[in-house]
C-alpha cells in the first residue's frame, strides 16, 4: 500500500515538474516569438519601391523617401515626376506603385478611379499671386474670375494702378491650374496670357511684369518679390486653410492599385507619421492632411470634420 502511495506522490511531483516547465518553456519562447516577429518585420523592409505623378509632390515625397531610406537601408524608393496624369495612368496599369496626384482620380479623364485606393497625404493651399506695383492687396472673387476671364483688363478698374492686365497661367495638363480653375474661378475657362508650368518661374516672370498676376502655392511666398491675395477679405493662411475659411487648397494624393500592402504601405504609413506630417510637410511648404477641419470629395462638397 505504501508503495503505491510512493509512486502515486511520484507521479504527481513529476507531473508538476512537466507543467512548471512547460509553463517557464512557454514565457521563454512568447519572449523570443516577439523578438522574432519584430526582426522579421524590420526585415520584410526591404526591395524597391517605385513611385511617379506630380510634379508639385516630388520635393516632398523624395524628402520623405530621403528619410524613409535611411530609417530602413534595404529599402530604394525611387520618385519620379511626370504630372498627376501620368502618376495615375502608371499606377492604374501597375507600372507604378504608387502614383501621386494634386487632383482626385475622378478627375482625371481616362482614370480607372474605381480601381485605386486613395491616400490623402498633404495640403496645398494657394493663391493669386501680383506684381508688387499693381497696388492692391485683396480682390473679391467676382472680380478675380473677372480678370482671369478677361473681362477686367486693367488694374485701376479695381483700384489699383493704371496698369494692363497681364495673366500667367498653368498648362491645360497641370493641376495647379485645374485646382485654382475650380475653387477660385468657379470652373470659368482663363483668357489667353503667358503659360508656365513651373512655380518658380511663374514667380519670376510676376515678379518682372508689370500689371502681372498669376497664382501660387503658399510655400513660393517666402519674400516681398510678388503679393499673395487675400479672397472676400479672407487671408490667404495655414489656419484658414485648416478651418476651410480660404476657398483655393487641394489635397496631395497618393493613390495604389488596391489598398496599399507591403512597402507601399509601410511607406504611406511613414507619410503619415507625426514627425512627417509636423515637421518635413512644413518645410516643405504643405499643410499637414491631419490638422484639417474640413473635407472635400471629388465634387469638391466640402463640410466639417
Amino acid at each position: 500500500m505504501k508503495s503505491y502511495k510512493k509512486i502515486g506522490l511520484a507521479l504527481t511531483l513529476a507531473a508538476l515538474m512537466v507543467l512548471v516547465a512547460a509553463c517557464g518553456g512557454g514565457a521563454s519562447t512568447d519572449k523570443n516569438e516577439g523578438t522574432s516577429n519584430k526582426d522579421s518585420k524590420n526585415a520584410e523592409l526591404s526591395g524597391s519601391l517605385t513611385v511617379s505623378g506630380s510634379s508639385a509632390m516630388q520635393p516632398l515625397v523624395a524628402a520623405a523617401a530621403e528619410e524613409f531610406m535611411a530609417e530602413n537601408p534595404n529599402v530604394d524608393v525611387q520618385v519620379n515626376a511626370g504630372g498627376s496624369g501620368t502618376g495615375l495612368s502608371q499606377v492604374a496599369e501597375g507600372s507604378v506603385q504608387i502614383g501621386n496626384s494634386d487632383v482626385f482620380a475622378e478627375e482625371k479623364e481616362g482614370i480607372p478611379a474605381d480601381q485605386l485606393v486613395d491616400h490623402k497625404v498633404a495640403v496645398v493651399g494657394m493663391t493669386a499671386a501680383v506684381n508688387p506695383k499693381v497696388g492692391i492687396k485683396e480682390i473679391k472673387k467676382a472680380d478675380l474670375i473677372k480678370v482671369f476671364t478677361g473681362k477686367i483688363t486693367n488694374w485701376k478698374e479695381l483700384g489699383g494702378a493704371d496698369q494692363k492686365i497681364v495673366l500667367v497661367n498653368r498648362p491645360d495638363s497641370s493641376g495647379t491650374r485645374a485646382v485654382f480653375n475650380k475653387f477660385a474661378l468657379d470652373g470659368a475657362t482663363p483668357a489667353e496670357g503667358i503659360t508656365e508650368d513651373s512655380s518658380n518661374t511663374v514667380k519670376k516672370i510676376i515678379n518682372e511684369t508689370d500689371g502681372a498676376v498669376g497664382y501660387l502655392a503658399f510655400s513660393y511666398f517666402t519674400d516681398d518679390s510678388v503679393t499673395p491675395l487675400a479672397i472676400d477679405g479672407v487671408e490667404p493662411t495655414e489656419e484658414n486653410v485648416q478651418s476651410g475659411h480660404f476657398p483655393i487648397w487641394a489635397y496631395q494624393h497618393s493613390y495604389t492599385k488596391g489598398e496599399a500592402t507591403d512597402l507601399a504601405k509601410a511607406f504611406l504609413d511613414y507619410l503619415m507619421s507625426d514627425d512627417i506630417q509636423n515637421t518635413l510637410l512644413k518645410e516643405q511648404g504643405y499643410l499637414p492632411v491631419t490638422k484639417m477641419k474640413v473635407e472635400r470629395d471629388a465634387e469638391g462638397n466640402q463640410k466639417d470634420l
